[in-house]
């Protein structure tokens, strides 16, 4: 089987390097080392398989790429189907969020609204039915009940963190 190298991206340098992971050199390894720029020595962010890197001089373009890993986007995937939508600029990126976090408001509305199950008959249905939505809260919705509390504390959770990435990402310079 072929073991592909992650690329690795220094935002300081504008470089990238490929680097094998600790797991592909002793498959019993449970850390990861931390990649530390050749050059600079800063650390550099792991941009996945699928990551094409910007000409060094295009301080535009790295501003962008630099945005994207802050927010959590980056350019992992298994190779086949590629890394998914990547937006393209700072804009797109704030559009991008907040079409998530309306995503994420609709399943809060779910569990506050959704009427728990009080047996296995009406669990097993609710599954054949929002299973979606359970799954989202829990692998395990299909033994056990998911309670509503366990679901508005999943989602404003994920709420909270996507707020976050939006305000780190109102706040950049571009």
């Amino acid at each position: 089987m072929m073991i592909y190298k992650s690329h690795y991206a220094c935002f300081n340098c504008q470089k990238t390097f490929k680097r094998h992971t600790l797991k592909d050199v002793d498959r019993n390894a449970s850390v990861s080392v931390d990649a530390k720029c050749p050059e600079c020595g800063n650390l550099m962010a792991n941009m996945g398989l699928d990551f094409e890197s910007p000409a060094k001089n295009d301080d535009k373009q790295w501003a962008h790429i630099r945005n994207l890993y802050t927010v959590g986007i980056t350019f992992h995937s298994c190779g086949c189907s590629g890394p998914g939508y990547i937006p393209q600029d700072r804009k797109a990126i704030i559009s991008y969020l907040e079409k998530i976090r309306a995503e994420y408001m609709r399943a809060l509305v779910f569990w506050r609204y959704r009427v728990e199950p009080e047996n296995k008959k009406e669990r097993e249905l609710e599954y054949q039915k929002n299973g979606g939505h359970l799954r989202a809260v829990s692998n395990n919705a299909f033994r056990e009940t998911v309670t509503n509390q366990e679901g508005i504390n999943y989602w404003i959770n994920k709420i909270k963190e996507l707020e976050e990435r939006l305000t780190l990402i109102r706040n950049s310079k571009q």
